[in-house]
């Protein structure tokens, strides 16, 4: 039986420096630091993600707008919505939770958030930066992703990965960072031919596809390290893309959902929005 990689013991270290320096700056009279989450419409993965996200602000000390808006929202009035929190001087990260519903144009509306305040790296201006390999907010999902695989004391240079899923906002990027770390990479998608021959060969797989159990045993080659990036809704309880119980079986490592991926990716977008409030307060 292979072990499992808890995101929550991973994500410790990085929650215990943020109090710290939060502490330390509100003690020389600075304000918090300020995150808003906005939510457009009922998917369970999103809720889901921004209920963590001020839970975890609560506990670390930094303000939370957590914004939940219905799915019939006008277009202008998000739009109106993002240009106030730019504008805003106490608010230092927007976190726009994606997809958002087919009514609204996604690519134009996150691209209206200021890229200094774009802390899941959402925007082209950041995603420009990133892919020329310059300094920017990289979506924290990927960098969740990556953590976890190099918590396992793998060295990932050299090693076949495969990345099943190639969203803007977790495989394209977990796709770079792997290639960042000289992994040969095989990025997958609906149109795979023999996915299951595909994933036998990955030394470490990332899965995000968005099909609860979908990836079990039969796709995993002895002894990989096994991410399991999905979240979905499934009778009321939050499910991964990975059959969790017979993978465990085959892999040397394997992330839990949830417990996993998400536990890290809180963290870090919280990370990177005290990274923008000491631009701001500093």
């Amino acid at each position: 039986m292979g072990d499992i990689i808890n995101g929550k013991i991973l994500a410790e270290d990085f929650k215990q420096k943020i109090k710290a320096q939060i502490d330390e700056a509100v003690s020389k009279g600075y304000r918090v630091p300020c995150l808003a989450t906005i939510v457009v419409g009922n998917d369970g993965g999103s809720i889901y993600y921004a209920n963590n996200q001020k839970k975890l602000c609560d506990k670390l000390g930094l303000k939370n707008r957590s914004i939940f808006l219905e799915e019939t929202i006008d277009e202008k009035d998000l739009i109106l919505l993002i240009k106030e929190l730019n504008e805003d001087n106490t608010v230092d990260g927007i976190m726009l939770q994606v997809p958002l519903p087919k009514n609204l144009n996604e690519e134009e509306i996150t691209n209206l958030i200021s890229p200094y305040k774009d802390v899941d790296g959402l925007t082209d201006f950041n995603n420009g930066k990133f892919y020329k390999g310059k300094k920017a907010f990289v979506p924290c999902t990927p960098r969740s992703v990556m953590h976890l695989i190099k918590s396992t004391g793998m060295d990932i240079s050299g090693k076949n990965a495969v990345v099943i899923g190639r969203s803007n906002i977790v495989g394209k990027p977990v796709t770079q960072l792997l290639l960042n770390e000289n992994a040969t990479v095989t990025v997958c998608h609906s149109r795979t031919k023999d996915l299951k021959s595909v994933c036998k060969n990955a030394d470490i797989l990332v899965v995000a596809m968005g099909k609860p159990k979908f990836i079990d045993d039969s796709y995993i080659k002895e002894g990989a390290v096994v991410i399991d990036v999905g979240t979905s809704s499934v009778d009321g309880k939050i499910c991964g893309d990975v059959d969790f119980d017979k993978v465990i079986n085959i892999a040397s490592h394997l992330t839990p959902v949830p417990g996993g991926v998400g536990s890290v990716t809180t963290t870090l977008l919280i990370k990177n929005t005290c990274e923008a409030w000491e631009k701001n307060v500093y």
